[in-house]
């Protein structure tokens, strides 16, 4: 058995936090590192004390057929990324310089809560329809790193 390196198992610790997510479109985890150590993660689902999408009956955003990508507004759930930057503040933890392991490349509200909470490399394991996230984060001098190169 291979030993991973340090990206590969941050990527396994977001896939296995991904495991949590209620959502029933697309399961994602985050976990933010800094030098070697786990500070938060998180996973999409609604917040606490808001019934599940699967306890409601259905994702709205299917119902209404808004693609992947898009409206996210209409979405019950926090993003993965949302989750870990929430957790990392109510946990008191300075996240500034951070690196973030997401399954999937963040959308673009993500992005700018990235930027802010001075996070400074993103790793992901796959892409996501929003090219404005991708160049919001170029302009402020991130760039989206898929293990094995760069989006």
């Amino acid at each position: 058995m291979k030993r991973p390196n340090w990206d590969e198992y941050f990527m396994e610790m977001a896939e296995v936090t991904a495991k949590r997510s209620t959502c029933l479109r697309r399961s994602v985890g985050a976990v933010i590192v800094q030098e070697r150590h786990i500070m938060a993660a998180g996973y999409n689902g609604a917040p606490r004390g808001i019934m599940h999408c699967d306890e409601r009956g259905g994702c709205l955003r299917e119902r209404l057929g808004v693609p992947s990508g898009e409206r996210h507004e209409l979405c019950m759930a926090l993003h993965a990324e949302q989750n870990a930057i929430v957790q990392a503040a109510a946990l008191g933890q300075s996240i500034e310089g951070a690196t973030m392991y997401i399954t999937h490349q963040p959308c673009v509200i993500c992005a700018k809560m990235i930027i802010n909470a001075g996070i400074k490399r993103i790793i992901v394991r796959e892409g996501y329809p929003d090219q404005l996230s991708v160049d919001i984060l170029a302009e402020a001098g991130l760039k989206i790193v898929m293990l094995g190169s760069i989006i």
